[in-house]
This record gives C-alpha cells, structure tokens and sequence, in this order.
C-alpha cells in the first residue's frame, strides 16, 4: 500500500526505462495479479493523474501509454508507478477459494489456542512462500519474547482465517517466537 496517498492504494507496478524509437517502456509487475494489465486499462500515477495502456505484451515486459509515440514523451514517466484502489483489485483480480488478497490480512490478530501473539504487521514473499510478519502482543513482549516474527503462511501453520473478524488461527508459531 502506497503511504503516498491517504485514499488504500496499491503499488501494483512500476514503469520503466524507454525501449526503441516507437514509445515502448519497460514493465515491471508488482503484483500477483498480472491480468489487470489489459489494453486500455487505466491506472493512478498520483493522487489525482491517471494512464492508460493502449498496448501490453507481459511476455516482453513492455507497454505503450495512450497518445505517446516517441522516447522522448515517454521519458517523464520513466520509474512512475502504477496505482489502483482496494476496491477495483477485488472486482478485476480472482481469487481461488481459500485464497485473500494481502491488504485483507494485513491487521488481522494472530491466534495460537486462543493466545493472542500479536497483530499482522504485512504479508512478505520470501523465496517461495509468503510469510506473516507479526508485531508481537504487548504483554508477551513485556515478559521477554521478540517486537515482532514471521510465521510462514502455508499448513501446517496456517489453521484458519476469519477476515471478517480479522482473526487468524495458527499453530506452532509460539515456538517461533520463543526462538526469535
């Protein structure tokens, strides 16, 4: 989530460097979601200026920006990133069941047999899985145990998640945190 804005906006891609003479640029994805990038889609570059891509080729990592045809143009947007909101990534990104978007975890509590061990702080992808990130409970904290830890997100640490309630049940992540 971009802090840049106050709005919940997500960096979902990045901009990069011109190729060739006819207005293509570099893209990077920043998302797991790369079936938003579709022609004439359009996207937040600040709070309140947006463009559109007229022509996407994910396999080249390339797109074109609407109305610019040379480098030149092209070169002010060098390094801009890409922007939607919470709401258009629920509507234009499927989810498998079982699966949430990160922004939804983000915040939950983290239970252990009905402990509280802290508080989802973000939802980081090391190598090939994802892992919670969790700012530990005050109280355990006050008896000695870590500021915060990393739970891998995958069984047989991950038991349940109620995002409704913003609670999610876990197992054996006290013995991470016992030994972080």
């Amino acid at each position: 989530m971009s802090k840049q804005f106050k709005e919940q906006l997500l960096h979902i891609a990045t901009l990069g460097k011109t190729v060739g003479i006819k207005g293509d640029m570099k893209f990077h994805i920043k998302c797991d979601f790369p079936e938003q990038f579709q022609k004439n889609s359009t996207f937040l570059i600040n709070k309140k200026d947006t463009i559109t891509l007229t022509d996407v080729d994910l396999d080249r990592a390339l797109v074109k920006i609407n109305g610019l045809q040379n480098p030149e143009d092209c070169k002010k947007f060098t390094n801009a990133k890409l922007y939607t909101t919470y709401e258009q990534t629920r509507r234009d990104c499927h989810l498998e069941d079982g699966e949430n978007f990160w922004f939804d975890i983000e915040g939950c509590e983290v239970l252990e047999d009905g402990k509280l061990l802290g508080v989802v702080h973000e939802v980081e992808r090391l190598t090939m899985h994802d892992f919670l990130s969790v700012t530990t409970d005050k109280a355990l904290v006050e008896q000695g145990f870590a500021k915060s830890f990393l739970i891998p997100y995958i069984p047989p640490f991950k038991l349940s998640i109620d995002i409704e309630k913003k609670i999610i049940e876990v197992s054996g992540a006290m013995d991470i945190l016992a030994a972080s």
